[in-house]
């Protein structure tokens, strides 16, 4: 455990000129051209990363936010001073924001190392900027709390609620079967996105959020109010409050990610039917802390946790009835037999300790469901294994089919992202609806960078006849927002080489949901000779690129790696 250190204030971390006390006289009087008095200059420092950005509608409150956070701070004693990183848009970065996931983290863990403040808020909630500050403040080492947008509030369309972005895609897809007509299409576009905040469902940004408070990172109860709500405002003041008490006492995320609160955090994901993302982000916040996680010890967690939250996309309900029916703390209550209670939060309480004090606390039970009476017995996702998937691949049975989770079927193959685009809607595409759909070339190393595009859509002329799921697979990602039989994270990957590059269409997959296994049935013999030619195909590949994307390339690991870079 880290031994806090008395704060610095404005002294914190001087610019090196060869002489401390230039370096002092110099920066307090550069402070002071900002209007800085001698009294605030000697308080604490609560740096306050914003991510704020014309790109990112999911934070357009954030300004009255960051008000409210800079009141807690200076209601407490501290001087509270904003700086801003990188923010991430899930649906404005081109290819996948995936690919700048580890960019915001590097630039928030510099930005925190390198500033003179003795904590940090960290104001994110789009999907990749929650597990990108948590990232960065791992390896930064300073005391720090994380402070989320919140999700969005629901829609309506002809008496319908709707919620981006699960409700997006289910209209969508009934666009594309012809069921709806291009002038509804333009009312619903119109209607999914009607507040500000993340999407209204349990999607990346709220799993996320939901994960962050288990561990401890967050105010106890925060992670469900709705972006619109009052208590959002005053949980961000009481985060600025809490942040000036960290600058005497807190300690590093570092210290708080554990191996036992990495399990209980992977036990609220499959509790909340949570998103795939998640695995991906918990196993680099994990790795950057020091713990490993293993997808065979999270198929066994996932035999013994019920599913209890009824949400979009494996439910019916949407994040502000979550909030409103008790949020984490509920769900927490119900898997306390399950759960390493002596985790601490960055205040210093247990786990256990929350529990027994929150244990009065309302639940709405259509939202969350009692331990002995859950929606499902087993978790919503499972890992699977095989000669497809050696390092391992994610479902998320919760939002699948299981008629089709025992399966042995012909293989439609895309080989890129291009190549399903050019193909998937031709009229002369040899699928039939039993067959198994298979994207390559979409993983984290891949030009498409690991795209949420693992949830492909149904062939053109399949839809049209009502078929509404298919087995997909593939080494790209699915928003936590989707639904149907997909498996993703593929490990390793096609570019790389692994053995979901030697699929070839015709060939026999086999799924087994029971026995979690996934394989490719193709003799050895067959597969060297694709191998071999793969080798040769790629050793005539170039791509010229430079910056970030070149250090991306040379560094991102595989997907049950967490997809971080390998140097940490």
């Amino acid at each position: 455990m880290t031994t806090p250190t008395a704060p610095q204030g404005i002294d914190g971390g001087l610019t090196d000129y060869g002489d401390k006390e230039f370096s002092r006289y110099l920066r307090r009087s550069f402070a002071k051209s900002m209007g800085y008095s001698n009294e605030m200059l000697d308080r604490p420092i609560v740096g306050i990363a914003n991510t704020e950005s014309g790109f990112n509608s999911c934070h357009r409150h954030f300004p009255e936010l960051l008000k409210a956070v800079e009141r807690g701070v200076l209601a407490a004693g501290g001087l509270p001073i904003v700086f801003p990183t990188i923010s991430l848009g899930e649906m404005y970065l081109a290819p996948t924001s995936m690919l700048y996931r580890n960019l915001m983290a590097m630039d928030t863990e510099e930005m925190i190392r390198a500033s003179p403040m003795d904590s940090v808020v960290l104001m994110g909630g789009c999907d990749k900027t929650v597990p990108a500050q948590v990232m960065g403040a791992i390896s930064a080492g300073k005391p720090a709390i994380q402070l989320v947008a919140g999700p969005m509030s629901t829609g309506r369309h002809r008496g319908e609620r709707l919620g981006a972005c699960t409700d997006c895609r289910r209209f969508w897809a009934r666009y594309r079967a012809g069921d709806i007509t291009a002038e509804e299409i333009d009312q619903v576009e119109g209607r999914l996105a009607t507040t500000p905040g993340t999407c209204a469902v349990m999607g990346t940004a709220s799993t996320m959020a939901c994960l962050v408070e288990t561990l401890g990172l967050m105010p106890a109860g925060s992670a469900s109010i709705p972006a619109v709500h009052t208590d959002r405002l005053r949980v961000a003041e009481e985060t600025g409050r809490l942040a000036v008490g960290l600058t005497e006492s807190g300690v590093p995320f570092r210290d708080l990610i554990t191996d036992a609160s990495i399990e209980n955090a992977l036990t609220v994901l499959l509790a909340i039917g949570g998103s795939t993302n998640a695995i991906i982000h918990l196993t680099a916040i994990a790795r950057r802390a020091g713990c490993e996680i293993s997808l065979k010890r999270f198929n066994e967690l996932s035999e013994t946790t019920p599913v209890l939250v009824d949400l979009k996309p494996s439910g019916d309900h949407y994040m502000e009835d979550f909030f409103a029916g008790g949020g984490v703390g509920a769900v927490l209550r119900e898997l306390e037999p399950l759960l390493n209670l002596e985790c601490r939060n960055v205040f210093g309480e247990t786990l256990g300790d929350r529990i027994e004090r929150e244990k009065d606390n309302y639940v709405d039970r259509r939202m969350v469901r009692a331990f002995d009476d859950p929606i499902s017995h087993v978790g919503g996702l499972i890992a699977l294994f095989g000669s497809l998937a050696p390092d391992g691949a994610i479902i998320k049975r919760a939002a699948a089919d299981p008629t089709l989770f025992e399966i042995e079927a012909r293989a439609c193959v895309f080989s890129s992202l291009e190549d399903l685009a050019d193909r998937i809607d031709d009229p002369n595409l040899d699928v039939r609806p039993d067959d198994v759909l298979i994207l390559q070339n979409a993983g984290p190393k891949s030009a498409a960078a690991m795209p949420e595009a693992g949830c492909l859509p149904m062939p053109a002329k399949l839809a049209a006849s009502g078929v509404k799921d298919m087995v997909r697979i593939s080494d790209a990602r699915m928003s936590g927002t989707a639904y149907g039989t997909v498996v993703l994270h593929v490990s390793p990957e096609a570019a790389v080489g692994g053995p979901l590059a030697l699929v070839k269409s015709g060939d026999r997959i086999a799924m087994s949901v029971e026995k979690r296994r996934l394989d490719l049935l193709v003799d050895e013999r067959t597969l060297a000779v694709r191998r071999d030619a793969l080798a040769r195909s790629s050793a005539l590949e170039a791509t010229e690129e430079f910056g970030y994307r070149t250090l991306y390339r040379q560094k991102v690991q595989q997907a049950h790696l967490g997809c971080d870079f390998d140097l940490w």
